[in-house]
């Protein structure tokens, strides 16, 4: 893999390279569905990796040639997890890095929002989880996704302002001269397009509504693990490690508070609910009382 790497290989010749590693995971990739071969990611990815570890330019560059095997390996969120896994365990000592490349990962679409999300809340990551890079990671993560759908919003609204406007017979001389002169006298969006803008946005709303529960769920688990853990051993649970997280917790609502109350209803039928620990339902309460 090194030596056809530095020959300037093709991304169908990296993939030839790999095609004959066994996989360790064949019963699962003999179920089909989430089947991927973690052996092939290991190679590529820390052998990329770590060619391309002169610079941020050089990661980006080799991450931009090689932008099709990381699409073809990582099909699901968990081959997409074995991606972040090796990509921390050759960066783990430089955390700028690691926060570069998953935004990288994040614009190139190697990745989505919510492996990125299961990954930070992982055991694996348990020793990093009050390091303070991995917050970053996890808020460009949710504010890449808010942006995602801002946009797709705004498109949507401007295709209907379009379709107003050319349908409109009282449009003055001035508002036609006008969009002559933005350069947007074109013809005004089908039907079909907007509904397929609007079946793009519903699917982006349904991603984002999907990350937050994930956090959050992975919130009330830890937290309510910890709690437990604490009430049963007789310790006092207030140590430095819950008020870090329960703080965190508090971050997330507030930072993207805009967002989490769209769907502070689906919250509180699904993950806050009453059967809840106190400590934890009082910071959601506090969230929805700043709305109140």
């Amino acid at each position: 893999m090194v030596v056809a790497v530095r020959q300037k290989c093709t991304p169908d010749e990296v993939l030839n390279v790999l095609q004959d590693l066994p996989n360790p995971r064949q019963e699962a990739e003999a179920e089909g569905e989430g089947g991927f071969n973690p052996l092939k990611i290991d190679v590529f990815v820390q052998t990329l990796l770590n060619l391309g570890s002169k610079s941020f330019s050089h990661s980006f560059a080799a991450i931009g040639k090689f932008h099709f095997v990381f699409k073809t390996l990582a099909e699901s969120e968990e081959a997409q997890i074995c991606i972040l896994r090796n990509l921390f365990s050759l960066w783990q000592n430089h955390q700028q890095m690691i926060c570069v490349l998953i935004d990288k990962m994040l614009k190139l679409q190697i990745i989505e929002c919510s492996a990125v999300a299961n990954w930070i809340f992982s055991r694996e990551m348990q020793s990093e989880f009050t390091k303070t890079y991995i917050w970053e990671v996890l808020h460009l993560t949710i504010k890449k996704m808010n942006k995602h759908v801002t946009r797709l919003q705004r498109e949507l609204s401007d295709a209907r302002d379009k379709m107003r406007r050319h349908d409109s017979d009282s449009e003055s001389e001035d508002d036609r001269k006008r969009r002559r002169d933005d350069h947007d006298d074109k013809e005004k969006p089908t039907e079909e397009v907007v509904e397929r803008m609007e079946e793009k946005l519903e699917a982006a709303q349904a991603d984002q509504k999907n990350l937050f529960l994930i956090i959050f769920q992975r919130f009330i688990m830890i937290l309510s693990e910890h709690l437990v853990r604490c009430d049963t051993d007789n310790k006092d649970f207030n140590t430095f490690w819950y008020k870090w997280t329960i703080g965190r917790l508090q971050q997330v609502f507030l930072t993207h508070h805009e967002q989490v109350q769209k769907y502070s209803s689906t919250l509180e039928t699904l993950l806050f609910t009453q059967d809840l620990d106190s400590h934890i339902m009082d910071v959601f309460h506090q969230f929805t009382s700043l709305r109140a």
